[in-house]
């Protein structure tokens, strides 16, 4: 158990776009409800954003920095849990898990680069399970409506039809926003990285690499555009579903493969019928402004952007006798900034005040197996998402 701490949450990183976000959404969502800190690599900025943020000057501010050992393991020691929005995690990630798992510490992070998952998972799955520290991953767009859509299916499935849907498509309906200037860094990072070492490429490859020592059933790959009878329209490849689908297996096998062993599942985004969905599908699927002209870390769009931004995303589970159940997703925020800076912190939040040890030990997790229902109600509570059973 852990003992007593200073803050129920600190947010590292809180002078970037993101952590701005953050900061802005515990002081306007909790304010004084919940003992919560910003911390950075500068106290002036960092009060340069408390004040510009409408954040309490209560709250405090907390000096630390990547490169600097002593300062994050002090940060750590004072939390229940981090959020870091510091990224590419690959880049300046790992010594933040590091302090978090020595001090039994829960962490929540925005990352969508699998080769450095894969490396946090092997190097420090044990520890934390040692420690008690709950490192959960992928608490952002990528890939909490994901995850949770297809938990939040498959219990219904389960309860429904009592068995769980051997094949589920993720299909995005909607969706107006802006990938984030972190997610284009991460994307290139990785790709950089895989130049230096080829073993990397096997893994964004491999539907199963952050689940080691297994190796499941062959996968839709989603990679053409194709039409869909059944759903009367064109779907188009799905950018965050090579993060996505990888994050999704990895909670199948945590929760004991409650999905099954021979689960299937792909991310698409849907254009609509006829000619003019074949057109539009086509189109998605040669867009390469990712890697072309990624927008900047730090960068993002305006407050207007933000708030006229949502998704919609459909779920559509089949049973191995032919039953179907099809679930819905949505954020009221675009899904980069605004509803990712919410979902965060509802995952860190969760993690601090709504489940505890005995029901999630320490270990490197995804948001489904670490929190359950209990984040799907914080999600509809407080963050602007709503999860339905649609059919």
């Amino acid at each position: 158990m852990m003992a007593k701490r200073e803050f129920d949450v600190v947010v590292f990183g809180a002078t970037g776009f993101t952590g701005r976000l953050v900061a802005e959404y515990l002081q306007k969502e909790y304010g004084a409800d919940v003992r919560w800190a910003m911390a950075g690599r500068s106290e002036k900025k960092l009060e340069t954003v408390r004040d510009e943020m409408g954040v309490s000057s209560d709250i405090p501010l907390i000096t630390a920095d990547s490169e600097d050992a002593a300062s994050l393991k002090s940060l750590a020691e004072r939390a229940k849990v981090v959020i870091t929005t510091v990224g590419p995690y690959q880049l300046y990630g790992e010594p933040l898990v590091k302090a978090c798992v020595e001090a039994g510490t829960d962490y929540v992070d925005l990352c969508g680069e699998p080769a450095w998952m894969h490396d946090i998972i092997e190097d420090y799955a044990e520890a934390a399970a040692k420690t008690g520290a709950r490192i959960v991953l992928s608490c952002g767009f990528d890939s909490v409506p994901f995850d949770m859509g297809v938990y939040y299916l498959q219990e219904h499935a389960k309860d429904k039809f009592g068995v769980p849907c051997a094949t589920v498509r993720g299909r995005v309906r909607k969706m107006k926003g802006t990938f984030s200037g972190g997610t284009a860094a991460s994307f290139m990072e990785t790709m950089k990285r895989a130049g230096r070492e080829p073993q990397i490429l096997g893994w964004l490859k491999d539907p199963f690499s952050l689940v080691p020592g297994f190796d499941g059933p062959d996968q839709p790959t989603g990679h053409k555009p194709i039409f869909e009878e059944d759903l009367n329209s064109w779907s188009a490849p799905f950018i965050m579903a090579a993060i996505n689908t990888k994050n999704v297996h990895r909670s199948n096998a945590l929760l004991d493969f409650a999905y099954g062993k021979n689960f299937t599942y792909d991310e698409m985004v849907m254009t609509g019928p006829g000619e003019q969905g074949e057109a539009a599908a086509n189109h998605v699927a040669k867009d390469d402004s990712m890697s072309k002209n990624p927008p900047k870390p730090g960068e993002g769009p305006s407050k207007e952007e933000r708030e006229t931004g949502f998704y919609d995303v459909m779920f559509v589970g089949d049973t191995v006798d032919g039953k179907r159940m099809i679930a819905g997703v949505t954020g009221d925020k675009d899904p980069g900034y605004g509803s990712t800076s919410k979902m965060i912190t509802e995952c860190a939040l969760c993690l601090a005040l709504d489940v505890d040890h005995t029901e999630t030990p320490g270990g490197v997790y995804t948001p489904a197996p670490a929190m359950g229902m209990s984040l799907v109600h914080r999600l509809t509570g407080h963050a602007g998402l709503t999860f339905k059973i649609e059919g």
